[in-house]
Parts: structure tokens; C-alpha cells; sequence
């Protein structure tokens, strides 16, 4: 078995989406306001692979150049969920460091959301 050593940094974004479905998914009937625009604060916590234990990728910077990516004061996600939010962002991830395990978990104010490995 191989260790694999990972930091983590965390951020927030304030954020606007909406879930169309919710319009008109009989299944979704009680939470069908969730179909209008409505406002989050995306918590975002990122685990990166680093190769040795001495700042191979600094906390600072790296959180510092994660947050440099939503630049504008309110995301507007159209109807991307927590998962498609994280897709997106592991992508850019790894063109920046690539050949890493990414681990990435974004989340609705800190209550409900997504936790995904990318290795």
C-alpha cells in the first residue's frame, strides 16, 4: 500500500443557481422553488496530492490562486449542482497541476453537498 500525502485549503463564494427540473418534476413538487435563481454561499474545501512534505505546493498560494478563479463577487451557475461545480473545477485543477489525486467537496452554505475523488 502507497501513502498518499494531500493538503487542503478551504474558500467560500457567494453563488446564484437554480435546478430547472424542479419546475416541473411531479417528484419534486415540495421543493419546486428550487427551479427559480436563488442564493448559496459555496463552500469549497480542495485536497491536492503533493509529493513530499515540505511546501511542495504552499497553502497560501494555492488557495490564493483557487479563489482567483471566481472572480466575480456573485457566481452565477445557471443550473450547475455542487457536482458540476467540482467537475469544472478539477479540471482547471489539473491543467495547472497535473498527474495529482484531486479530492474536492463543495457544498450549499455548509449543509448539503457533493465530495468527489479525483485520482
Amino acid at each position: 500500500m502507497t501513502d498518499t500525502q494531500m493538503i487542503w485549503v478551504s474558500f467560500k463564494k457567494e453563488g446564484i443557481h437554480h435546478y430547472p427540473d424542479a419546475l416541473t418534476n411531479p417528484n419534486l413538487i415540495d421543493v419546486s422553488f428550487l427551479g427559480h435563481p436563488h442564493r448559496h454561499i459555496f463552500h469549497f474545501k480542495v485536497w491536492i496530492e503533493v509529493t513530499h512534505s515540505d511546501r511542495d505546493i504552499e497553502f497560501i498560494q494555492f488557495k490564493r490562486w483557487l479563489e482567483s478563479l471566481y472572480i466575480s463577487s456573485t457566481l452565477s451557475l445557471d443550473n450547475k449542482s455542487c457536482e458540476m461545480i467540482s467537475n469544472d473545477l478539477s479540471l482547471t485543477i489539473r491543467n495547472e497541476y497535473p498527474n495529482r489525486a484531486i479530492w474536492i467537496e463543495v457544498s450549499e452554505d455548509g449543509e448539503n453537498g457533493s465530495f468527489i475523488k479525483y485520482l
